[in-house]
């Protein structure tokens, strides 16, 4: 449910916003920062598929060692297996598998975490894909003990939740982490809230795919790549 890094002492870790099955774009981000796969480690607020022409390859970056990314939305939509409602939301290359295609993307998915944890210079940061169920980062080591329904509770925060972003009162930033880091809402320009970053871009409405360093030479720094210039 939770997994958990230490910190990146010899390279470098970078965070990507929703990919939703742009790679070509992603392998371009990658190259403006001369990512280096022997040292560096790239980690994502999840959604890697759909909507984008190379959902299919999303499970070649999965295997990949150095890349790491929670559950989204949209990978849930291939687990639940739904076709009508997948279909509606740009899954239609995920129905053009073979059944044992299918499968072998479920079980891929199935296995991502809903919320990676990293150590950085400045912190810990958290990932994941929406929001953090009762503004908690401690929330998420319950998961695997929660009775069924409060699992379901929780799962709705991690994969869908938009409630901070669109500006509810109360919250004053995310407990017991140093920052957070989401996908999810897509946002014009990286925008903070309190202790929350949202990265998503908007890729999957074809805008731009965005790059944060969390650590080493560099941190702090965003590097964005519009859809446009792959055009």
């Amino acid at each position: 449910m939770l997994q958990c890094f230490d910190k990146n002492e010899q390279g470098r870790d970078f965070i990507v916003g929703d990919v939703h099955g742009h790679f070509s774009l992603l392998r371009s981000l990658l190259k403006m920062v001369e990512f280096d796969s022997e040292i560096d480690r790239l980690f994502s607020t999840g959604d890697l598929v759909d909507r984008g022409p190379e959902s299919e390859e999303s499970i070649h970056w999965i295997e990949r060692k150095w890349f790491h990314a929670v559950r989204g939305n949209h990978e849930q939509f291939v687990i639940e297996g739904d076709p009508y409602t997948h279909i509606m939301n740009g899954g239609a290359w995920f129905l053009t598998l073979y059944t044992a295609e299918q499968h072998m993307y479920r079980d891929a998915f199935g296995s991502l975490p809903f919320g990676i944890q990293v150590e950085t210079d400045d912190g810990t940061v958290g990932i994941v894909h929406a929001e953090v169920p009762n503004d908690d980062w401690k929330s998420l080591e319950e998961l695997s003990t929660v009775t069924a329904d409060r699992r379901e509770h929780m799962e709705d925060f991690l994969l869908w939740r938009r409630d901070i972003i669109r500006g509810r009162s109360k919250f004053s930033g995310v407990a017991n982490i140093d920052r957070v880091v989401v996908g999810h809402s897509p946002v014009k320009e990286v925008t903070q809230v309190h202790n929350v970053t949202y990265l998503d871009t908007g890729m999957g409405n074809g805008r731009a795919l965005t790059l944060l360093c969390m650590q080493g030479r560099g941190a702090g720094e965003l590097t964005r790549i519009d859809n446009k210039e792959q055009e």
